[in-house]
C-alpha cells in the first residue's frame, strides 16, 4: 500500500493539525475522567467519521460504505462520510483537510466519537489524497481532543504502517485505537481490483458478532491473521490493538 506522498500542506497541519493491549497515562495536562458511564452509549449519541483517504482503489469508498450501512442499521444517526472519489461516493463530502477537521472536530452532543480512516499510509501517517499529503498521528491527536474530548473514543485506522498512530500522545485512557498493521509493516487487499482491504474486510465480518470494542478488536486481528496466512503472505501485517482503561468495556452501537 505505500506511495508515494507529497508534503504535507500547511492548510492541514493547522486544520486537523506500538504497544498491545493496555492502559497508558495520558500526557500532563490531559483530563482523563470521563464525560460518560464508558459502557453501554445509546447508539443515537455516538458521533461517526467516515473516512476514504485515497481514490485509487475503490476498496477504501467500499470500507466506509459498509460500515456507514452497519452503523446505521445499529441506529446512529451522526456519520460524517467523506471520499477521496466524489464522482463514484456523490453523496458523501469531499474529505479535504477542512472537511476532515470539521467532522473530527464537531462533536455536537455526542456521548461517544468514531473516527475510521481506510487508506494507503506511510511511516509518517495516512494518505488523505484530496489534502495532497499525509494526516499525522500528532494532528488525529489534537483534532480528537478538540472534538470529543474525554469522551468514550474509538479510532480505526485502516492503512500500512498504521501502527504509527498508537504514539503515547494517542493512547488515552478513554481510547481504544485499532490498526491494520504494526508501526514498520505493510497491510494488504488495496489494489484496483479489491473489494475492501483485507482489515476492513475482517472488520465487517466480525462487527455483527463482537459485544465490545474491544472483542472486535480481537476477532478482527485473529481474522486477519489467518487470512494473510491462508493468502500465503510471509510477512504478515501484524494488526495492533489499544484498549484504554477506562474504555475495556465499551460496547459497539446499538449492542
Amino acid at each position: 500500500m505505500l506511495i508515494r506522498v507529497a508534503a504535507l500542506v500547511a492548510l492541514l497541519a493547522s486544520l486537523i493539525g506500538c504497544t498491545p493491549d493496555s492502559g497508558a497515562v495520558p500526557p500532563s495536562g490531559r483530563n482523563p475522567s470521563m464525560a460518560v458511564a464508558p459502557g453501554d452509549v445509546p447508539a443515537a449519541r455516538w458521533h461517526a467519521v467516515l473516512i476514504a483517504g485515497d481514490n485509487n482503489s475503490p476498496s477504501f469508498d467500499n470500507g466506509i460504505d459498509a460500515l456507514r450501512d452497519k452503523l446505521s442499521a445499529r441506529g446512529v444517526r451522526d456519520i460524517r462520510l467523506l471520499t477521496s472519489d466524489p464522482a463514484r461516493n456523490p453523496t458523501a463530502e469531499v474529505a479535504s483537510a477542512s472537511n476532515v477537521s470539521s467532522a473530527l472536530r464537531n462533536a455536537g452532543g455526542a456521548e461517544a466519537c468514531l473516527a475510521f480512516i481506510t487508506s494507503h499510509g506511510t511511516e509518517a501517517g495516512v494518505v488523505l489524497r484530496q489534502a495532497n499529503g499525509v494526516v499525522r498521528p500528532s494532528a488525529l491527536d489534537n483534532a480528537l481532543d478538540a472534538g470529543c474530548g474525554a469522551l468514550p473514543t474509538v479510532v480505526v485506522v485502516s492503512a500500512c504502517h498504521s501502527g504509527v498512530f498508537l504514539t503515547s500522545a494517542m493512547r488515552q485512557p478513554n481510547r481504544v485505537v485499532l490498526t491494520a498493521a504494526a508501526a514498520d509493516r505493510v497491510s494488504f487487499g488495496c489494489g484496483a481490483g479489491d473489494r475492501f482491504t483485507y482489515y476492513d474486510q475482517c472488520l465487517l465480518q466480525q462487527f455483527d458478532g463482537a459485544t465490545t470494542w474491544g472483542q472486535l478488536a480481537q476477532a478482527t486481528r485473529s481474522c486477519v491473521q489467518n487470512l494473510e496466512k491462508s493468502m500465503g503472505i510471509r510477512t504478515p501485517s501484524l494488526p495492533q490493538i489499544f484498549v484504554g482503561s477506562a474504555v475495556a468495556n465499551l460496547r459497539l452501537p446499538g449492542r
